[in-house]
């Protein structure tokens, strides 16, 4: 029954978040509390099922709205118009160039492990150059989430640690053989970041009739930025202040949400002495850091609900009894396969704590390595952590580009899913995953 309505209640939030049919925090907050309604819960339940959900996110929320503030302030400064101009300049304005740059960007930032700071070092400065080259935003999405997913495996980001956890073995000698898995999966990465550049350069060219140059770019550049607002006397303050809060915010000495706080405020009184300066900056960009914030509470509690109720676990656990015996020596391919489908439905938690240990205990008896089980559920999902609804740091990365999440599932769901695919089979043709 719990396997059932949470399935539904996933489902449903799925379906409406795609056909965007109403907001995501209707969907995840009505929709949920209808169904653990139906499945018999009290209202003291409900309450400790939001309480723990929404705390769990808290700190996340912070950030996000600070996050927000600062970097859509140092947009108003003019921070990000050199650094565009020069990518501009450095690719020549080459569609397949970006493309493939966006590739690379992605790995370099995605290298410490953390997620949400990937997309806050990526979206704000390369999003204004898809859109001064008239790219489709969401293909940069597409690129940098398999590109973070990828590097995600490295012992350090998050993943492969609780496989390690679960099997207790050392995470980097577990990690050895995935080096390998993640420079084939880099390199079809940036296969399809060439064929989807080129399929975007042609789209450009049809609807503009030629490709935009790069004079047009960058006068276009250099003529958006809002005069009153630009403070290009303060340029190498700026820089100081965002590389500080960047160190900062890598060393870990501080919440990150505080670090936020803290470069918020110090933005606005070096370059908006005013009051009223100041306010008008933070009413200008209240509304996108409210936005967020509300999707992430909401999602907080349609998280609460799931695990609290047991929902988790018991789709953990039935998903593998419904399946054949003939099929269970070969369960973690089929997982790995379905991988990128799963992201959908089970939180990081759920998969890794909830039904990889269900699916080694099976193999195991079938005479499965248990590391061979772990690299194949590891392996068929890592590409997949940024294209699901229950990520929050990508959340705050569309929320950054003000892009919706129902067209990012959209548009990056099946090549995802293909570069998983194609990782997994190259994965057991050079042996990490026997057979």
């Amino acid at each position: 029954m719990l396997t059932l309505i949470g399935l539904s209640i996933i489902a449903i939030i799925v379906a409406l978040l795609l056909t965007e049919k109403v907001s995501p925090v209707i969907a995840m907050v009505l929709v949920p509390l209808i169904g653990v309604v139906v499945a018999g819960f009290d209202l003291e339940q409900i309450k400790t099922f939001y309480t723990d959900g929404t705390r769990s996110v808290i700190q996340i929320v912070i950030m996000f709205i600070f996050a927000i503030l600062f970097f859509g302030t140092m947009s108003d400064v003019g921070l990000f118009k050199p650094l565009i101009n020069a990518l501009i300049k450095l690719t020549r304005g080459n569609i397949v160039a970006v493309s493939v740059g966006t590739v690379f960007v992605s790995v370099v930032a995605q290298l410490d492990g953390a997620g949400a700071t990937t997309f806050l070092l990526v979206v704000p400065a390369l999003i204004p150059l898809y859109r001064k080259l008239h790219m489709n935003p969401y293909l940069l999405f597409l690129l940098l989430a398999a590109s973070a997913g990828v590097i995600n495996m490295l012992p350090w980001g998050g993943p492969t640690g609780r496989v390690a956890t679960v099997l207790k073995m050392d995470v980097n000698e577990l990690y050895q053989p995935l080096f390998t898995v993640q420079v084939i999966a880099i390199v079809l990465i940036t296969i399809l970041a060439i064929f989807l550049g080129l399929r975007e350069k042609k789209r450009i060219v049809k609807e503009l009739g030629a490709l935009p140059t790069i004079e047009t770019s960058l006068i276009v550049a250099e003529n958006e930025q809002n005069d009153e607002l630009a403070r290009p006397h303060l340029f190498w303050v700026n820089v100081g202040l965002f590389v500080l809060t960047m160190a900062v915010l890598f060393s870990g000495v501080l919440p990150s949400g505080y670090v936020f706080m803290i470069a918020t405020a110090l933005t606005l009184i070096i370059n908006y002495r005013s009051p009223k300066e100041q306010m008008a900056r933070i009413n200008a960009h209240a509304g996108g850091a409210i936005m967020m914030a509300s999707i992430i509470l909401a999602a907080g509690t349609f998280l609460g609900i799931l695990k609290g109720s047991g929902m988790l676990d018991a789709i953990a656990n039935d998903i593998v009894k419904v399946l054949p015996q003939a099929m269970l020596p070969y369960l973690h391919i089929i997982i790995g396969i379905l991988g990128i489908p799963l992201e959908l439905v089970l939180s990081t938690d759920a998969y890794y704590f909830g039904l990889f240990p269900v699916v080694e205990q099976i193999t195991s008896q079938a005479g499965v390595p248990p590391t061979a089980a772990g690299y194949a559920m590891l392996i068929g999902s890592i590409v997949g952590t940024f294209v699901t609804p229950l990520s929050p740091a990508l959340w705050m990365g569309l929320g950054l580009a003000q892009l919706s999440m129902g067209k990012h599932i959209r548009y990056s769901f099946f090549w995802i899913w293909g570069i998983s695919l194609l990782t997994l089979a190259a994965s057991i043709m050079i042996g990490v995953i026997p057979l």
